[in-house]
């Protein structure tokens, strides 16, 4: 079945990062409620700065600090604000893909001592099994004619190419390092080929 999706609902977000629009999607694959966070005028726009931001409940919403989901959510709303208008597209594919219930059982096996992509093989999965499909039909229902891509993972930015955006750019969204998600972010650069700056204690081992 070929992928198709509906914007079903738009309506208006006063936030603190100012004033955005929100787009709710169907498709005809499953439930999930993919949604697109619209600030100002995109439509045949170029060099629009995009988000492509995965779910992630233990980040975005708890505040947890094993990975810098939240954070990065924050900072691509703060650099969509800055620009005057871009989209942060909302894809509901928690833990990488795998759900809520394995990313937790996961965290476990990361506490016994396995980093993030060991932990989900152990599992019986890849180390990301997210799709971008939707992400692009989005953009291109929303009409941008090319788009500077806010990440750290070459992975989606191939994705999308492949998928047919246009992506002119990449803005980088760098994380803060700590000793709670030190372990995260050196295997999403060690072993996820993740664009971030490692401290140099990190370097060094």
């Amino acid at each position: 079945m070929k992928p198709q999706i509906k914007n079903l609902v738009q309506t208006r977000i006063p936030t603190r990062y100012g004033e955005f629009v929100l787009h709710y999607y169907s498709n005809n694959i499953d439930t999930k409620e993919h949604v697109a966070f619209v600030k100002g005028s995109i439509a045949n726009q170029s060099r629009v700065p995009v988000r492509i931001h995965s779910e992630c409940f233990t980040g975005d919403v708890l505040g947890s600090r094993r990975c810098d989901c939240g954070e990065q959510l924050d900072k691509a709303l703060q650099i969509i604000s800055n620009a005057g208008q871009g989209v942060l597209i909302y894809l509901r594919q928690e833990g990488r893909g795998i759900g809520l219930l394995k990313k937790l059982q996961a965290y476990n096996l990361q506490d016994q001592g396995m980093d993030t992509v060991d932990a989900n093989i152990h599992l019986g999965h890849l180390d990301d099994e997210r799709d971008y499909t939707f992400a692009a039909l989005m953009l291109q229902d929303l009409g941008v004619d090319s788009i500077q891509l806010i990440t750290n993972n070459p992975r989606k930015i191939d994705a999308l190419t492949q998928l047919g955006i246009n992506v002119e750019d990449r803005i980088p969204i760098e994380s803060v390092f700590h000793n709670d998600n030190r372990a995260y972010l050196t295997t999403k650069v060690e072993k996820m080929s993740h664009l971030l700056t490692l401290p140099n204690e990190d370097k060094d081992q």
